[in-house]
């Protein structure tokens, strides 16, 4: 009966299993891919079947192949589908969607080069960048090896992620230990001068903007960056409704505060945070929550310096770090109006590396200054505060407190964020975040400001009578749905619900 067919989707022609393949192509139960390459998926797209069994498929016919130049580096197929590897192989072998480009070289270093799949070698990193510093031209194909541009794009973006100093550190000191078994100590010096210069200890001319910010100590984000232009867009195209703030509101900067502490975790009962801000009554056993509603309540109470926004980069920054460490006063820990020294996180979402902070927010800031529209910029400072939280605490508060008060400079109304309404502006955060989606954050938000719009914040009983008859101090709805819903006051008694 001869050799039965591999369970897998992809079958290499040998001696033993020749007649089985013959067998099974006439019954059309399997499909020539390439010389020796076959697939039982006899339906599917043969380029997808190859790039998705791309490593499979090398070390059946190219055994104990080293994975090296652009391919080591990017850990996958090129854009144009190519393979770069070290194999006793001297032409191209062209397969549907990828094609493996074998090349002769030193073959794989003991204790240095990593095993990988099926009996394939994949350079380790300090190899794989001293050969990317060779030159290379394009052909027919792409560069075997990275581009200048690419090679900087590469290192500065392994500086992005936590401890990227100290792993790009250690890769030159690999690489100084390879220069002379590779003979590629030229390479190894030019290399070795690369990394200081962006690590910010050697002047070499760099290519790429990212690179050069990032070896003035001005690093940024630049996925964070393609994020704030996607909002940026999304607000230029939205026709806003100017809401001008009113006169007599004198008790809405208590209630901004006491939400704003509400919903980042520091929950008083409502009679509570008015005694503590009108009475000066400290509870005792909870000092430090109350030192950060008094902060939060120190600005926002205050015209004017709600009525500031910045004029530079430079002012940016330092009004951002003024105002955090007055609402942040009371919680010396958390390193009042200083700038975070270690990663931060929510849920799933990391937030820009410390390194990164200043520099992403100056960018922010550049792409902020293109919008005229006051609730336009108030809905984007807040988002590039939230996405960058550069802060260790008390981001969100003081996104917030930037948010608003560049409503307060225009005249417009200030936007609150009830309890009741946090599950649908923290999920509108995360819909921008993880899925590009900015439109739900512009409807929250310009729900949030008209609901403010229509509380009469003048008397403080009426403010409260008006906010707990429209649910602002209901429980938030729950994954299922459980919970309440933000009413418009001008819209109770009807069936309403605020946008998701």
């Amino acid at each position: 009966m001869g050799v039965p067919l591999s369970k897998s989707e992809i079958v290499i022609s040998r001696p033993e299993n020749r007649d089985a393949i013959k067998r099974a192509l006439q019954k059309q139960k399997l499909r020539r891919l390439a010389p020796r390459l076959y697939t039982t998926a006899v339906e599917a797209e043969p380029a997808a079947i190859v790039k998705r069994n791309v490593w499979a498929i090398a070390a059946e016919l190219l055994p104990g192949a080293l994975i090296v130049d652009r391919t080591a580096l990017e850990n996958r197929p090129a854009s144009d589908g190519s393979v770069f590897l070290v194999a006793d192989r001297s032409y191209d072998l062209v397969l549907p969607g990828i094609t493996f480009r074998p090349r002769a070289g030193f073959g794989p270093i003991a204790g240095v080069d990593r095993p990988f799949l099926g009996g394939l070698w994949m350079s380790a990193p300090g190899r794989a960048l001293l050969e990317n510093m060779r030159p290379s031209r394009a052909r027919n194909h792409v560069r075997p090896t990275l581009s200048r541009a690419e090679l900087e794009g590469w290192m500065e973006s392994l500086l992005r992620r936590g401890g990227g100093a100290e792993k790009l550190n250690a890769l030159r000191d690999e690489v100084r230990e390879l220069a002379g078994p590779l003979r590629m100590e030229e390479e190894a010096q030019e290399l070795s001068q690369l990394i200081s210069t962006l690590l910010g200890t050697h002047d070499t001319r760099l290519v790429t903007v990212g690179a050069k910010a990032r070896s003035r100590g001005l690093g940024y984000d630049p996925e964070r960056l393609e994020l704030f232009e996607t909002l940026r867009i999304a607000l230029a195209q939205t026709p806003f409704t100017r809401i001008p703030a009113r006169r007599h509101a004198e008790y809405l900067p208590f209630f901004e505060a006491y939400f704003s502490n509400y919903i980042e975790g520091t929950e008083f009962e409502i009679g509570e945070a008015y005694d503590i801000v009108f009475e000066g009554a400290i509870p005792v056993e909870r000092p430090d929550d109350a030192h950060d509603i008094l902060g939060t309540f120190r600005v926002v109470s205050d015209a004017s310096e709600m009525a500031r926004v910045a004029g530079s980069p430079e002012d940016f920054l330092e009004l951002l770090k003024y105002r955090h460490a007055i609402i942040m006063e009371g919680r010396r820990d958390m390193r009042p109006g200083e700038f975070k020294i270690k990663s931060n996180r929510w849920g799933e979402t990391i937030f820009v590396e410390p390194e990164l902070v200043e520099g992403t927010l100056m960018r922010g800031f550049e792409i902020l200054q293109s919008l005229g529209d006051p609730m336009a910029r108030a809905v984007f400072v807040m988002f590039l505060i939230a996405e960058v939280h550069p802060f260790a605490d008390g981001n969100g508060r003081v996104a917030r407190i930037m948010m608003n008060a560049e409503l307060v400079h225009a005249g417009e109304e200030r936007i609150i964020i009830p309890t009741v309404f946090r599950s649908e502006y923290l999920q509108s955060l995360k819909a921008l975040t993880h899925n590009d989606r900015a439109s739900a954050l512009i409807d929250v938000l310009s729900f949030a400001q008209r609901y403010v719009s229509e509380i009469d914040f003048a008397e403080y009983a009426t403010a409260l009578r008006m906010l707990t008859e429209s649910r602002a101090f209901g429980k938030p709805a729950d994954a299922m749905g459980a919970g309440d819903r933000l009413i418009l006051p001008s819209r109770q008694g009807q069936r309403h619900a605020p946008p998701a």
